[in-house]
């Protein structure tokens, strides 16, 4: 079986961002099997390059992602990285759902396992996390 994915480690940490603006770094590494060390540098390249904002909330952060900037493309068709989103994840080209929320984010903050359920997990664990 082959041993690489269809998508870069840049594609896949947009996904993670667009189904979930509130996802912490180390959430995000668990996610796609990676360390928070190669995580934390793709964030770095996504907001240096303008395709996504990092917001400072307290001592968290929030994720926005650029939707309407063009992807670069060497063939020149200038697709948005909203467009190419809508098309992986099956929302509108700004990230949200026909009624106007992130329904991936909302789904998968509310399922059993979800990130919201998983980190009320983690803060009552004993050495868990606040």
């Amino acid at each position: 079986m082959a041993n690489w994915t269809f998508l870069t480690n840049h594609a896949l940490v947009l996904l993670c961002i667009a189904d979930d603006p509130e996802a912490r770094l180390r959430d995000i590494a668990a996610s796609l099997n990676m360390t928070e060390r190669s995580a934390f540098g793709i964030i770095t390249d996504l907001v240096e390059a303008g395709y996504v904002v990092k917001e400072k909330d307290g001592r968290r952060n929030r994720y926005h992602i650029q939707a309407h900037l063009p992807l670069p493309d060497p063939a020149g068709r200038e697709r948005t990285v909203g467009e190419i989103l809508a098309l992986l994840v099956g929302t509108g080209p700004d990230g949200t759902g026909p009624d106007g929320t992130n329904q991936a984010a909302r789904a998968r903050r509310h399922e059993p396992g979800g990130t919201n359920q998983a980190a009320r997990t983690r803060r009552h664990e004993p050495g868990g996390t606040s």
